[in-house]
């Protein structure tokens, strides 16, 4: 029964926390445009970060996509570096606004080179302001390091309880930097800093839409980009005619989301299953178990009522087994879900930095609580009712 109630406790508070990670993860994002390849590819390593990106795009291209009247924002993401394994994402402010987040201490980049770490990578790498470090290439903590150009923690983001906590965000003019992407737009804007919230990609942007003649260097690129529409219409319009017409793909995260979801419903539907199964049987071996139970203890239920029981008082002597299996049943499982949680959220948060560790009690265990009494009261009731076709004599005689 512990089994059986642990597994399906397990599987109400993973399912949960994914969906409430995901749900609140796309909230605000209408579309992502990145890369042609996989659309659930792009939206996992966009949005959530646990995926390797398509490729690059052309800034430029993104840059007109702001023209559209349908489009209400858009953020530019460029990804390709981390340290120690928390990926280094280069943006703009309006990525931490639309994640409303707040700083615990320090303040927005400013200059290049200059990062704010999310509160669960700033605790699980030790960084604090003023720190710096060299990035590795690629998206594996194995990478070849950048040793010519290093990172400065200049701020330290508030718990956001979203995949911005595992990220350490810079600018976009960091990365190419780092990089050491020869573009004219990097070398000669100079911006001069107000409260130090000043955006250099903000006018690296403005130069993309307004080149400026005379150059020969290669077009700046980013890995993908956030967007907001101004209306429903944009949705229906917008992401058809980037596929068709451009080289960079759209993908709708709440159509992708949902369609992972359905892949992953068919697994958690068979292991609910399982643990439904498992405690049905659970409440047979009960049965069996007390029936067992009755048989070797007739003479002693015999002599209990000759001395002055009531065969409703064994009766309920019995049930109050049941009840107490049903309910050791119930704080075991949940201790053995809780056991679960820990070792799979310590696997999660090792290998893509995706926190599930919440353990709150949830409403759904309530009604275990309920299935759980049920059951050992079910199994304990049919064998207990042989208390009443007990013959006192004739036991008591045999024994």
């Amino acid at each position: 029964m512990a089994l059986g109630i642990g597994l399906i406790s397990l599987l109400v508070i993973l399912s949960k926390q994914f969906e409430e990670k995901f749900t609140k993860n796309i909230s605000g994002i209408d579309m992502v445009v990145g890369a042609k390849g996989s659309p659930l590819q792009l939206i996992l390593s966009s949005v959530y970060q646990v995926d390797n990106p398509t490729g690059n795009i052309p800034l430029s291209q993104v840059n007109n996509l702001r023209k559209n009247p349908l489009v209400k924002e858009v953020i530019p993401m460029s990804m390709g570096d981390n340290y120690k394994g928390y990926r280094i994402v280069g943006t703009n402010k309006s990525y931490l606004e639309h994640f409303k987040t707040t700083f615990a201490e320090g303040q927005l980049f400013a200059a290049d080179l200059e990062v704010v770490v999310g509160a669960v990578a700033a605790e699980n790498l030790g960084l604090k302001i003023g720190d710096d470090f060299h990035s590795a290439h690629g998206l594996d903590a194995e990478g070849e390091t950048h040793d010519h150009e290093h990172f400065k923690v200049v701020g330290i983001l508030e718990f956001n309880n979203s995949v911005i906590d595992n990220l350490i965000l810079t600018s976009l003019s960091s990365v190419w930097a780092v990089h050491e992407h020869p573009s004219e737009e990097i070398s000669n804007v100079q911006l001069p800093i107000t409260n130090n919230q000043v955006d250099k990609e903000d006018l690296i942007e403005q130069e993309t839409l307004n080149p400026k003649p005379q150059t020969s260097n290669p077009e700046l690129e980013i890995t993908s980009a956030l967007v907001k529409f101004r209306s429903p219409m944009g949705m229906m319009t917008v992401p058809r005619n980037i596929n068709e017409n451009t080289l960079m793909q759209a993908a709708l995260p709440s159509i992708e989301v949902n369609r992972l979801f359905e892949l992953l419903g068919v697994g958690v539907s068979t292991l609910r299953a399982l643990a439904l199964a498992i405690m049905l049987i659970s409440g047979i071996s009960v049965f069996v178990s007390l029936y067992n139970s009755l048989k070797e203890r007739r003479y002693e239920m015999a002599l209990m009522l000759s001395m002055g029981a009531s065969r409703l008082q064994l009766f309920g002597m019995l049930l109050l087994e049941g009840l107490i299996l049903g309910i050791v049943g119930y704080v075991v499982g949940l201790l053995i879900s809780r056991v679960g949680i820990w070792l799979v959220s310590k696997q999660v948060a090792e290998s893509y930095h995706f926190d599930i560790s919440q353990i709150s009690f949830q409403p759904e265990e309530g009604w275990l609580f309920l299935a759980a009494i049920g059951i050992g009261l079910l199994a304990a009731a049919l064998p207990s009712l042989g208390i009443y076709r007990l013959n006192i004599s004739e036991t008591l005689a045999d024994d």
